[in-house]
């Protein structure tokens, strides 16, 4: 698999990363050992990123993450993040029940923390989960700036960060990598975001790639989710919302199938194939998905095909926000009427 550097810094990946939060919570049960299995058979596949957060699980994707990685250290990267403060009284599945928190002592205090439940001696890339709007992101970059000095991290970067954002920090101290949603039906980082990422060198790193699993065309229902499951929140996945996004599908499903290809590997190679330095980080709990997601990365979409399939999930056409607003995250647009 194809290795970058992310940013200008002197952290590798692999071209395809793998986002490790289902393992521990919010998409219904999960089992260690299952987990563990599937992230050995990631890394025998050529992935070499893996991402987490320290309120993933409340700390035990960490923990998890520390143990997989205890033999092969120096042949991975290992992304977490810090700025969400979560209840810890708060119910299961709730991440975003809580604060942001991006001040100086706060930072130093979670990367310690982080570093001790990874078992590692430094982080390779620490991003800032949320951006804490009370605090100047001047201060939140100098801070991690001085973490890099300190020998504590070796890049850092943003997660779901405006273009006004990334600038004024990539000022202080380049950003390694902004990471936000980005997929076939959440382009808009296409708006600012992407287009800055390239003029500043910056990776762009790509969570649900597969639109939270609404891209394989697996799901028809919201039945379909176990108790836990934090999609049973998402508004995208309300019965009337999720009738007119799987009318989106159709088109897809036409492309995939003169393709030869699944809908996930048509979702993942979009994504893939919008710039060299794009890293999707999609995550399962199924070793044959992961095959799967893998086999994405040799798929090359000419500039006709990539047409296409942005005229068949323009920007804007997912009905519903992808968040429940009480559960945090960036709003996204209602889909046109065009689409009921």
């Amino acid at each position: 698999m194809r290795v970058i550097s992310l940013g200008h810094s002197a952290v590798s990946s692999s071209i395809m990363g793998f986002g490790c939060m289902g393992m521990s919570e919010f998409y219904g049960a999960h089992d260690r050992d299952a987990s563990l299995e599937t992230l050995q058979q990631a890394f025998e596949l050529g992935i070499t990123h893996f991402d987490t957060s320290n309120v993933y699980g409340r700390g035990d994707n960490e923990r998890l993450v520390g143990e997989f990685v205890r033999d092969k250290r120096s042949r991975v990267t290992i992304a977490t993040k810090f700025g969400v403060v979560r209840d810890p009284n708060g119910p299961d599945g709730s991440t975003y029940d809580r604060g942001i928190d991006n001040s100086p002592s706060y930072l130093r205090r979670c990367c310690e923390e982080s570093l001790k439940r990874l078992g590692v001696n430094v982080i390779d890339l620490y991003y800032v989960h949320r951006i804490d709007p009370r605090m100047p992101i001047e201060e939140t970059s100098g801070a991690l700036a001085q973490l890099i000095t300190d020998g504590k991290i070796r890049a850092y970067g943003l997660s779901e960060a405006s273009a006004d954002q990334l600038r004024r920090a990539n000022a202080v101290h380049p950003v390694a990598a902004l990471q936000s949603e980005y997929s076939l039906w959440s382009r808009e980082a296409e708006h600012d975001t992407l287009p800055l990422c390239r003029e500043i060198g910056t990776t762009f790193v790509a969570y649900c790639p597969l639109g939270r699993g609404f891209l394989t065309g697996k799901i028809h229902s919201g039945s379909d989710f176990e108790e836990g499951d934090i999609r049973r929140t998402s508004p995208r996945f309300h019965d009337e919302n999720l009738r007119r996004n799987r009318i989106l599908l159709k088109g897809l499903e036409a492309f995939a199938a003169r393709r030869r290809l699944t809908l996930a590997q048509v979702a993942l190679a979009f994504v893939l194939n919008q710039s060299q330095t794009i890293v999707p980080i999609p995550g399962t709990k199924r070793t044959a998905y992961l095959k799967e997601n893998v086999a994405a990365v040799d798929i090359q979409l000419t500039p006709e095909e990539l047409a296409e399939l942005r005229e068949l999930m323009p920007i804007g056409a997912a009905a519903g926000q992808a968040y429940d607003p009480k559960y945090g995250g960036a709003p996204r647009a209602e889909a046109p009427d065009a689409l009921q």
